[in-house]
């Protein structure tokens, strides 16, 4: 441990942490690169301690031997796992940020006003440059500019079957799918075929993790002159943590009719927010707690174009992947698609359960995904609300009724089963992403109305604690995820 553990205190408080973060003159690279080595050496030799505990067979140890060589076990993979964590990032980091070459990234703002099974529709489009640590932002674009693509960018058959086409014919639904990769190539072949600009990555951010940004920057102002006078007297000229969300997602609607000023004063608002990200306001650890937390809840994703950076990247939540070392075996999807072709889903409040039930008499798993919605608009929100969040029943959706695609996604080799809504069996769609069995079903809910459906998913071979990832939304993940619950289990008989 004194070989990982020394030389990381020495970088630790060698490094000015304030001046990692981009700002006026860009992020200083130089610590991060000179760290690196001394960090990848540190994970090593832990790695190696790690490997060695893990080597000893504790089952003819005494008890008060063998009880601290299970807790050291524990300990040390938390910690090797955190270095692990930390060598990759300070590898990866000065090159992502241009350190060799300038790098160009597509930011998708997604849109939980409708949502998408990685948060919502892509909208405001900006180009995101990092040179040298200094980022910058520039060709501000929307979906809707883009058009519809005719033929379609191709999109594997696994998930075409899944979700159609659209995927690949507007850049709306590229993130259909809750595979980020996906959506990130997808979204990149339409740039390039649109704007004739290659470039080296994408990054997806969401309302709510601007808004974690803005708590630790403070306040923005927008600037736009042409921002400035869509929106005079009617939206907040000043933006902060706790009215970014609202005003992006329901009084932007209230008071800018048009589409297309929507899609401007989203990326202006972006644009905004990155500058005071890279100018250096606000600290630098709240910064990067804000950054992380939105990370953690699968708000901000990143993918790169770099095959070799992709693969690292493959092991991190960041990455949006469905499969691979980001994904636990046992994990479990609930993701979410607006179905009413509007911005209802700003007013549709879910919870998510797993259900643990008993393991069947061959040995095998079942467990239920359990998702409750409910559809808090008003009453009148028909007529109360603007016809652009309503839809207009332009879909054949009724004004003010909320539908949404629920997309449920069971681990790598197991089976889903059934599903029920409000307690009664109905059909639904069973298809497979990466050997992933995957349940989709229809919900339709008028204002006020909540329904509750469940997918049983069997054959489970997996025996880790089971867990769930689900399409973030405007609401705090802590309120939409329930704790598991657990079946009691009669005695063999």
């Amino acid at each position: 441990m004194t070989l990982g553990a020394a030389p990381l205190v020495k970088v630790y408080d060698s490094v000015n942490w304030d001046k990692l973060m981009p700002g006026g003159s860009g992020a200083d690279l130089e610590p991060i690169q000179k760290a690196a080595p001394t960090v990848a050496s540190a994970a090593h030799a832990v790695r190696s301690s790690a490997d060695r505990l893990n080597g000893i067979d504790a089952s003819s140890l005494l008890p008060q031997i063998s009880g601290p060589l299970t807790q050291a076990r524990q300990q040390l993979s938390s910690v090797v796992d955190d270095l692990d964590t930390a060598s990759d990032a300070a590898t990866l980091a000065p090159t992502m940020l241009g350190s060799d070459k300038p790098r160009h990234y597509l930011l998708l703002v997604q849109n939980n006003a409708e949502a998408r099974a990685t948060g919502g529709i892509p909208g405001a489009l900006v180009v995101l440059t990092a040179d040298k640590g200094k980022v910058s932002l520039s060709a501000e674009s929307s979906a809707t500019e883009l058009g519809t693509f005719n033929p379609p960018v191709s999109v594997d058959a696994e998930q075409q079957r899944i979700y159609t086409d659209r995927m690949g014919t507007f850049m709306q639904d590229v993130n259909f799918t809750p595979d980020f990769p996906t959506s990130a190539t997808t979204a990149l072949k339409m740039w390039e075929q649109k704007k004739g600009e290659r470039l080296d990555g994408a990054i997806s951010i969401d309302p709510v993790a601007l808004g974690y940004i803005l708590d630790a920057t403070g306040p923005v102002t927008l600037q736009d002159p042409q921002v400035q006078a869509m929106t005079t007297g009617k939206l907040p000229t000043q933006l902060s943590g706790k009215n970014v969300v609202k005003t992006l997602l329901s009084d932007v609607y209230a008071q800018i009719k048009d589409p297309k000023a929507q899609d401007v004063y989203f990326a202006a608002v972006a644009k905004e927010i990155f500058s005071a990200l890279t100018s250096g306001k606000g600290e630098a650890k709240s910064l990067l707690a804000g950054v992380g937390k939105g990370v953690e809840e699968h708000r901000v994703l990143l993918w790169s174009a770099d095959t070799g950076e992709e693969s690292v990247l493959g092991k991190y939540t960041l990455s949006g992947s469905i499969s691979g070392p980001s994904v636990p075996a046992a994990q479990f999807g609930a993701y979410f698609n607006d179905g009413t072709g509007a911005k209802m889903d700003y007013y549709v409040k879910r919870t998510v359960q797993l259900v643990q039930q008993c393991t069947t008499a061959d040995g095998y798993g079942t467990v239920k995904v359990r998702i409750t919605s409910t559809n808090t608009a008003p009453a009148d929100a028909a007529t109360s609300l603007p016809k652009y969040v309503t839809g207009g029943g332009a879909y054949g959706v009724p004004p003010g009724t909320a539908q949404s695609n629920v997309i449920v996604y069971g681990p790598a080799q197991a089976n889903v089963e059934t599903a029920t809504q409000d307690g009664k069996n109905v059909p639904f769609g069973a298809q497979l992403h990466d050997e992933r069995p995957v349940g989709t079903l229809s919900v339709r809910l008028a204002p006020g109305q909540s329904s509750t459906v469940e997918f049983t998913f069997g054959k489970i071979v997996q025996h880790s604690q089971p867990e769930v990832v689900v399409t973030p939304t405007i609401q705090s993940m802590d309120k939409v995820i329930l704790p598991t619950q657990s079946e009691t289990c009669g005695a063999p008989g």
